[in-house]
């Protein structure tokens, strides 16, 4: 080890010795940020990358060795062969390249196996190197320097990209493979050197005395930083245009395109943020959900590049709302997200006016005007929740509360009075997953002709038996179906399940299924129903629909259209629960109903109401000089049987004949009532 101090401190010239060592370090540093590079290429851009630290790594192996050679003094004269010092930079340049190439693998092996390769490279290098150093003097190799100085090159070097290999800790993986690959090449070159001593035969003018050495050797160093410096810019460009590309992506991912507000994402990481430091500092954060009410007239009216007109418009609105300290988000569709930290209560109150304030203004898009409003709900940190996760749903139960009571001031979270909100959420979940995976069952009551008691069908009711809950009224989940979007799929389970069941019955009897408002509503409830008839074998002949005159008012001209669709198909139409609600004679002008159902209402009040005798009475005449079929719903006594009897009424259906029973049809003998 004194050896080689001695020789570094004695044998060279420290101005050129200090070129070599920062020609090797700046150009270490290189080979580490290209190699890095093309471990995280592909393709092309991997060959690319190869290439380019391979001459880096070739330039500044071979520099850093004729810098350092010519530093030293070998006190006789010297020349150097210009074929075997070309050579000595091709043997860097490939031998480099094949190390570097095996090393950028992710197996540790074949780090280490690339790693020996480019230590070995380096000492090729310099050997062929010294071997055009030709010197007039007698030349001696002390071979265990040599071992070990192609030892030291091939461990370190094998070190060096290991560490480089490394996914974790990228800034002290490079500093740390910098450092090893500067070890490699400067420890093989000074063992090296060590190892050689030189007996001068010609005390005489050497060819290359020192400021000759030094020219050449600041010639050298220039050019072998020019391209090692070209490769460190080369990789500093890469990765600034990798930072600009993720920093966009990264904007694109946690922003909305269309109103350059952030999005979910974005909303969601800076609300943790906001709670974390509120909970360091002792403050509150206070999170409004909005919801905009009548956005969908403007999108179906007037086309979606309006409606995203106005989208953008409510943005720029709620951005101008705010304060520096605020923020504001599109959570997707027409919602969207505000959230203040603030001290006092008071101070919400005003963030809270604040937006609101901002949304009541018309919005002029294109050349109508547009009043949209929203549905406003407010939850606070930390005295609506301890957590983003529950503050986020509690703000969502006061905007559904405020959606639901048609409420134009903002409501704030109560818990007494959103946990019925959450109660019907959790069953509009669980309702999905029910029928998703055909946990619900159909029942059937029987209809009978009033005369003959024989069977003319059964009405399919939908039942759920929930596993924690029990049985669930349909009272409690069909409204709960119809609020979430759900009544489309409940009534496509219920007309599949009763086709499928009143096609395999023995009996001929027809089967009844309710249609509500929001499936009339339905462009594509005609091709369902040929479709389910196609599968399951059904005759049309033995479906009925019922649906109530509530479902026809909400879009007259549109349900009148579906229906006649419907029963062009040889499906009967019956209209229920007549007598209540809307009962409109134009109703049965304008569509030929199979059937009127009177509302059970009437039923259980003709024992004591001689009014409701008397409607009875003028319903079945209306049913008679129409020829339409009335069936009397909801019978109990045999009084009440007795009454519709008399006064001629066609069907009736309740609890009198039978209670609703999941299906076991499957008898002839079930074809009269009890």
């Amino acid at each position: 080890m004194l050896d080689v101090v001695y020789c570094i401190a004695v044998d060279h010239d420290p101005w050129l010795l200090a070129l070599a060592v920062g020609i090797c370090c700046i150009g270490a540093f290189s080979i580490a940020q290209m190699a890095e590079r093309a471990r995280k290429s592909a393709g092309l851009q991997r060959i690319a990358w190869l290439f380019l630290t391979s001459v880096a790594s070739g330039a500044t192996i071979w520099c850093t060795h004729f810098v350092a050679m010519l530093a030293y003094q070998a006190k006789a004269p010297v020349v150097l062969d210009p074929v075997l010092t070309i050579a000595s930079l091709i043997i860097a340049v490939a031998g480099t390249s094949a190390g570097i190439a095996i090393a950028i693998s992710r197996s540790r092996a074949l780090q280490a196996i690339g790693g020996v390769i480019f230590g070995g490279a380096i000492a090729a290098m310099h050997f062929t190197g010294m071997s055009a150093y030709r010197v007039q003097g007698v030349v001696e190799w002390h071979v265990g320097y040599v071992v070990a100085a192609i030892v030291c090159a091939c461990v370190l070097g094998a070190v060096a990209m290991m560490v480089l290999g490394r996914r974790a800790g990228a800034g002290w993986r490079l500093t740390q493979g910098t450092a090893l690959i500067v070890a490699a090449i400067a420890s093989l070159h000074f063992t090296a050197m060590t190892a050689l001593t030189i007996t001068p035969l010609n005390l005489g003018e050497a060819a290359l005395d020192a400021v000759g050495a030094r020219a050449l050797g600041l010639a050298t160093g220039l050019i072998g930083l020019v391209v090692i410096v070209a490769g460190v810019f080369a990789a500093l460009i890469d990765r600034e245009t990798r930072g600009d590309a993720m920093r966009k992506l990264h904007f694109m991912a946690m922003n909305d395109t269309l109103t350059q507000l952030p999005n979910r994402a974005g909303f969601r990481e800076v609300l943790e943020q906001r709670v974390a430091r509120a909970k360091h500092d002792g403050r509150a954060v206070g999170l409004c959900m909005i919801d905009l009410v009548r956005f969908k007239e403007v999108n179906d009216l007037h086309g979606h590049q309006a409606g995203d007109e106005l989208l953008a418009q409510v943005a720029s609105r709620l951005r101008g709302a705010i304060r520096q300290d605020e923020f504001v988000a599109r959570l997707g569709g027409d919602e969207f997200a505000a959230i203040t930290t603030f001290d006092d209560r008071e101070a919400l109150i005003e963030f809270v006016d604040r937006i609101q304030a901002s949304l009541l203004v018309p919005h002029q898009v294109g050349d109508f005007s547009a009043s949209v409003g929203a549905s406003i709900g407010v939850a606070a940190y930390p005295h609506d929740a301890g957590r983003t996760g529950i503050l986020i749903n509690n703000a969502d139960l006061a905007m559904y509360r405020a959606k639901s009571e048609g409420s134009v001031a903002p409501c704030y979270y109560a818990a007494e009075l959103d946990e019925a909100v959450r109660a019907r959420r959790e069953l509009a979940t669980e309702l999905k997953l029910a029928i998703e995976n055909d946990e619900l069952e159909v029942h059937y009551q029987l209809q009978a002709d009033v005369q003959t008691r024989e069977i003319t069908g059964y009405e399919a009711l939908v039942r759920w038996r929930h596993p924690r809950r029990g049985p669930i009224s349909p009272v409690e989940f069909v409204p709960v179906a119809e609020q979430n979007g759900l009544i489309l799929a409940l009534g496509e389970f219920v007309l599949r399940r009763a086709c499928r069941d009143a096609a395999a019955w023995p009996h001929k009897s027809r089967v009844a299924i309710n249609v509500s408002a929001l499936q009339l509503a339905h462009a594509d409830l005609p091709r369902l129903f040929h479709e389910v008839l196609l599968e399951s074998g059904l005759p049309p002949s033995r479906l009925e629909i019922e649906l109530t005159e509530s479902a026809i008012i909400a879009n007259r001209e549109r349900a009148l259209h579906v229906l006649r669709q419907i029963k062009a198909l040889g499906v009967a139409v019956a209209l229920d629960d007549f007598g209540t609600g809307y009962s409109s004679l134009e109703t049965l002008r304008a569509f030929a109903f199979d059937k009127i159902k009177l509302d059970r209402f009437f039923v259980q009040e003709l024992e004591d109401s001689p009014q409701a005798t008397a409607i009875i009475r003028a319903v079945l005449a209306l049913g008679k000089s129409l020829s339409i079929p009335v069936l009397a719903e909801g019978i109990e006594t045999e009084e009440q049987m007795n009454v519709l009897i008399r006064e001629g009424c066609d069907q009736v259906q309740g609890f009198l004949l039978g209670r609703p029973e999941p299906n076991r049809l499957t008898v002839p003998e079930q074809r009269r009532a009890a």
